[in-house]
């Protein structure tokens, strides 16, 4: 189930006046917006706020100035700068304590929540923006807009805080705070935000009209408030479901590791007394291999016997293979890789320094994350050794095993050479690596399809 998708199906309805019905009884939006602009005059006269300029009108009307649909009876359709301030400045005493909210403290999605760094007034009034607990804060660059990072502030030190320059802030006039965040996180605004970017790509802001002059519906005041708790309540239930289906996905993930566990330790399939010893195929490898002392594989079938993965495995540095160029773009054609859990971190048009003597398996020398590559490709780093395995033993069990192992320690170093390739691997015969293999994939290809069906 696409719970991000349903999330979005809930504030499409909200918007359009579709989630909870109407009340004849309700103040209509109309007196509504009349007490509003009675309130953004008098906080005008009062210094508090300054009067909107106006844009220079030109003989066309840009689209986001249009009434984009239809609101239902009593609710009005008015510009954005009709029911906020935007961008409001404080005037507080320098010594004052306040919320200092870079971008990385406003979380993306559909949460609104935010962190702060406590600090000093006059350390932050200066080149930031201004904001008091109930603004609301809607970044305006790419891709932190499409990513919803919106939220209203809340339990600032002292009332008041500060940040960065690419949030925008609106401090809403007898408004509900909360309808106009959901508003501003639908999948409608951030439609009507990116079809006017501005700048270079990396570097794209949403234009200043879409926080101005974009029309946006306004429902009665007592039906805000309806709307937000039926969100809410819709909300706490898809919560239910995405977290129902974190604790699946993590005893499924706990599922397949024991799967690989039973594998390795020659206990998933039945054995075959006709199946040459694994120590054969080990010796065709190195006339002179001795088995590893059992010590941490007690108990293994008989054929099967225990190595170093040093003995079985090759390793090159990838330096001959990083990619020069950051500029990636999907509709290149070579996957640049990194071992650890985004594995293709973007495509390249590189045509040198690609490696292609697959398959392999790439190895994170600091995470000890690995993963099985059976493409060209080049690598984001030198942080990973590139692994190929001996002919005679099938690279998919060999993956199985290390997907499974992992080692985690406290210094930053490199851990093939120092630690791992010394670990010691259970080797069953030929044969029987090529029956695991093909269970554990039919396994997982249920466990998959499961997966896909929720």
């Amino acid at each position: 189930m696409d719970t991000k998708a349903l999330r979005q199906k809930i504030l499409d309805l909200a918007i359009h006046g579709k989630l909870v019905p109407q009340d004849p009884n309700d103040e209509s939006a109309s007196v509504l917006l009349e007490r509003i602009k009675a309130e953004k005059e008098r906080l005008i006269k009062e210094g508090k706020i300054k009067k909107s300029k106006k844009s220079a009108k030109t003989s066309d009307t840009p689209h986001y100035e249009q009434v984009l649909f239809e609101v239902p009876e009593g609710w009005e359709s008015v510009p954005v700068s009709e029911l906020f301030c935007l961008n409001p400045k404080s005037e507080i005493s320098d010594d004052t304590g306040v919320g200092f909210i870079p971008m990385t403290c406003v979380d993306d999605g559909f949460s609104g929540n935010h962190s702060f760094e406590e600090r000093i007034w006059k350390e932050v009034k200066k080149g930031y923006c201004h904001f008091q607990n109930g603004d609301i804060g809607v970044a305006k660059i790419s891709p932190c807009f499409e990513n919803l990072k919106s939220t209203i502030f809340q339990n600032l030190p002292n009332n008041y805080g500060a940040g960065t320059t690419e949030l925008v802030i609106l401090r809403p006039i007898n408004v509900c705070a909360k309808f106009y965040l959901y508003l501003f996180k639908s999948k409608w605004y951030i439609d009507e935000g990116t079809k006017y970017f501005k700048g270079v790509v990396g570097q794209q802001r949403v234009h200043k009209g879409i926080f101005t002059d974009l029309q946006i519906p306004l429902p009665p005041l007592a039906e805000q408030q309806r709307i937000i708790t039926e969100i809410e309540r819709w909300f706490s239930l898809i919560d239910i479901i995405e977290n129902d289906k974190d604790n699946l996905q993590a005893t499924i993930k706990q599922a397949k590791s024991k799967i690989l566990d039973l594998a390795i330790h020659g206990k998933l399939i039945p054995q075959d007394p006709n199946d040459e010893p694994a120590i054969d195929l080990l010796k065709r490898i190195n006339p002179d291999f001795t088995p590893c002392d059992n010590g941490h594989y007690k108990q293994l079938p008989q054929g099967w016997t225990v190595c170093r993965l040093e003995q079985i495995t090759d390793y090159e540095q990838p330096t001959a293979y990083i990619v020069k160029s950051t500029t990636y773009d999907n509709s290149y054609s070579i996957p640049v890789l990194t071992a650890g859990k985004s594995f293709i971190i973007g495509y390249t048009n590189e045509t040198t320094g690609i490696y292609s003597n697959i398959p392999c398996i790439i190895f994170d020398d600091f995470t000890t994350d690995s993963k099985l590559v059976d493409f060209p490709f080049k690598v984001k780093s030198s942080a990973m050794k590139i692994l190929k395995v001996h002919k005679a033993i099938e690279i998919d069990y060999v993956a199985m095993f290390m997907s499974i192992t992992r080692l985690i320690g406290d210094t930053h170093k490199r851990y093939w050479i120092s630690e791992y390739s010394r670990l010691e691997i259970p080797i069953p015969p030929k044969a029987e690596q090529k029956r695991i293999i093909e269970t554990v994939c039919e396994i997982f290809t249920q466990i998959d399809k499961i997966m896909e069906g929720l």
